[in-house]
């Protein structure tokens, strides 16, 4: 939730937690615990720059159809690294956040 507060202003008030996803470990070293929450509007959402390039909605449906989710790697530091892309309209989920959601797609339906 702070990061939520943080990231893109999204108070505490508007937000109902219903449960956690295991860790997810990143290539870089950080560990995320990430949640999972009903948003309650109406909220206004404040991007901070520093940390955000924009905000957008997103179906769950879309989210949880595997046919949305693309596997691609790239060479990094001299090794071969996977990850997750979700292509969405003139958007592009990938990383961290295309992984966590990959991980919730597996355990509600895999």
């Amino acid at each position: 939730m702070r990061e939520a507060q943080e990231e893109i202003g999204l108070e505490r008030r508007n937000v109902e937690l219903i449960g956690r996803l295991p860790r997810y470990l990143t290539t870089t070293g950080y560990s995320i615990t990430p949640v999972i929450g009903l948003v309650y509007p109406p909220f206004d959402l404040i991007p901070n720059p520093d940390e955000v390039a924009d905000v957008f909605e997103v179906p769950l449906s879309f989210l949880m159809n595997p046919a949305n989710h693309r596997r691609e790697s790239r060479m990094w530091q001299g090794k071969e690294r996977y990850y997750y892309t979700m292509p969405f309209g003139d958007r592009f989920i990938w990383g961290v956040t295309a992984g966590i959601i990959r991980t919730l797609y597996e355990r509600l339906y895999a």
